[in-house]
């Protein structure tokens, strides 16, 4: 706990406070209209020894505040520390799975639309995330058919002496030729945020307009485009379900609490039609439901996610009007948040308390899933241990350069990918894959052993060769029987698997559709994949570092500056001199010598 005569130090003002553990870890971020008045209140908080805000000040060493003139500045700050530091006791929405978006590249001379599963703080627009990944390429194809944007990728359009064959299509107006209209293409595009934002009827309205307009101009050819768009747009309608026979924007909260955990639903109404939602699930937050609440939609709306001009809510939450003074800055517009009493949003909030209950029936599905497959895999691969958190490790390096070790980490069945790592090989000059998998498993394990953050089950990429590598190193430490050891690796000629344990001759060979192999299968795959991609970026860097040092003026601080603010080689060629010369330390010659370097 912190220390009392600290809290004679502390004003009687709004701000931000920050609880540290004594490695000066962020615990916990709140805020106060008083910050001297809240920070006592904990020295005569009584809770159980078990209570969750008990265990947490016991941890805490210090506290750190920021102060703020307005309690309104004191709300958006601690959104963007927790956002920032994730601390382990405050409420973090995060979805169960890494769902698709849709990105229009808005910041760019020419927008593209493409789907992404990162969303970046760049100036494009995101919509999302579609919990569907079907009903996000539909989308995509919808919007593909309708408006004609380029589909080449980088952010700037290279010039080309002959289009491609999407300009013949008609998908694209060809602006790498000098055929399209400035204009014209941003029209395009504001078109395709409206589909995005839900505003299909709106739109649909306005290409009516355009339709008579080009009719009565006798622009034939063009009416019939739109009169397609058109066709095109009244088909969706027809399968979006109608939340109200009102046209309105309406964003509605549902809420529900079992036990400790609760559920949060938002539905996302524009139009009068259903758009899209997102859940929540928190398994054991502090504070009231009314600040719960209110800590979430603070969270959730930014810059990046704009509220409705109505928030529709189960029930009063704490600081309702501050945050609804903070909503309204951010649609540039007044916004609402309202409690209903009768009415079709009584309705529509039933709907969403429904969805946020479902919630639970999802985990409670997936955790007899789970059941279910932890004791087949018990059964079949005659496990000691539950294998509740499994690890996998991957080697991935061309000749011996740019060499990596991955590990991923599963938990009751799903990926946890805060435990993901990386490992560059320190000690291994050449390709020898088993010294670079001994040299990480001694890491990871000397590692786990210390923090006591072994796993269950260690899954290793290979036959027996790779697991009796695992099997040394877990001698040296003492730990073989301390978890379970398995080895994956594909048949010769075949498209099988084998499965080795140590200490058995004979591989298990399990069914090819055999959920537990298929489960395996998948961490290997992603342990893979994971490795790959860090692996790719290593020799991407070194490969554009190895281009870069042929060019006088380019140094270990500039050729940093270019990958930390370009990201990648293929950003770096396609960039043009004004973006060059935007990065720190790189003037407008050097920008120019940079861009003529890569296109000659």
């Amino acid at each position: 706990m912190f220390p009392l005569d600290f809290l004679t130090t502390v004003p009687h003002s709004p701000g931000v406070y920050q609880m540290l553990d004594k490695k000066s870890r962020v615990l916990y971020v709140g805020k106060a209209k008083d910050l001297q008045k809240r920070l006592t209140s904990y020295t005569r908080f009584a809770g159980s020894d078990h209570n969750k805000t008990t265990v947490m000040l016991a941890k805490v060493h210090k506290v750190d505040i920021l102060l703020t003139n307005t309690e309104k500045e004191a709300l958006i700050l601690e959104a963007s520390l927790i956002k920032k530091y994730k601390p382990r006791y405050n409420i973090i929405l995060r979805d169960d799975k890494n769902y698709p978006l849709i990105k229009v590249t808005v910041q760019e001379s020419w927008p593209r639309v493409h789907m992404t599963r990162r969303r970046k703080k760049d100036g494009a627009r995101y919509f999302g995330p579609y919990s569907s990944s079907s009903s996000m390429w539909a989308t995509l194809r919808l919007l593909a058919n309708m408006f004609s944007l380029r589909k080449c990728k980088g952010s700037t359009v290279k010039p080309r002496k002959r289009p491609c064959l999407n300009l013949q299509m008609g998908k694209c107006p060809g602006p790498c030729v000098d055929l399209a209209d400035k204009e014209q293409y941003q029209i395009q595009v504001n078109k395709v945020l409206m589909v995005l934002e839900g505003r299909n009827r709106s739109l649909l309205t306005n290409l009516k307009t355009e339709m008579t307009a080009a009719a009565e101009q006798l622009l034939f050819e063009r009416a019939a485009e739109i009169r397609d768009q058109i066709t095109a747009l009244s088909k969706t309608l027809e399968k979006q379900i109608v939340a109200s026979d009102y046209l309105r924007d309406l964003d509605v909260l549902g809420y529900c609490r079992q036990g400790t955990s609760i559920g949060i639903a938002i539905l996302f109404i524009r139009d009068g039609i259903i758009s899209g939602s997102r859940n929540f699930f928190l398994s054991d937050p502090m504070e009231t439901d009314q600040s719960i609440l209110a800590q979430a939609l603070n969270q959730f709306y930014d810059q990046n996610t704009i509220p409705a001009k109505e928030l529709v809510l189960p029930f009063v939450i704490d600081d309702l009007e501050i945050l609804s003074e903070r909503f309204s800055e951010l649609l540039g517009s007044s916004v609402q948040l309202k409690v209903p009493k009768r009415g079709d949003r009584v309705q529509l909030l039933q709907m969403a308390n429904t969805n946020a209950a479902h919630i639970f029936d999802e985990k409670e599905k997936q955790e007899r899933s789970w059941l279910g497959l932890s004791a087949s895999m018990e059964k079949l691969l005659h496990l000691d241990h539950s294998p509740e958190r499994i690890e996998c490790l991957d080697i991935s390096n061309t000749s011996g350069k740019q060499a990596v070790g991955s590990l991923v980490c599963y938990e009751k069945g799903n990926p946890a990918p805060t435990r993901f790592r990386h490992y560059k090989i320190k000690t291994v000059p050449g390709p020898d894959d088993y010294a670079m998998m001994e040299e990480v498993l001694q890491r990871r394990l000397r590692r786990g052993v210390a923090e006591n953050s072994l796993p269950d089950l260690f899954v290793v990429d290979g036959g027996k060769g790779q697991l009796g590598v695992a099997m040394r190193v877990a001698d040296e430490l003492g730990i073989r029987g301390r978890l379970d050891w398995i080895g994956i690796a594909k048949e010769k000629d075949t498209e099988g698997e084998k499965l080795y344990k140590p200490g058995r001759k004979n591989p298990i060979l399990l069914q090819a559709h055999n959920p537990v192999l298929l489960y395996l299968m998948r961490i290997r795959d992603e342990s893979h994949r994971y490795g790959v991609t860090f692996h790719r970026k290593l020799r991407n860097r070194a490969t554009l570092a190895s281009t870069l040092d042929k060019i006088p003026g380019i140094g270990p601080d500039r050729k940093k500056s270019l990958l930390k603010q370009l990201g990648s080689v293929d950003r770096i060629r396609s960039a043009e001199v004004e973006e060059l010369s935007s990065v720190p330390g790189i003037g407008p010659e050097l920008a120019l010598a940079i861009h003529n370097h890569f296109q000659h």
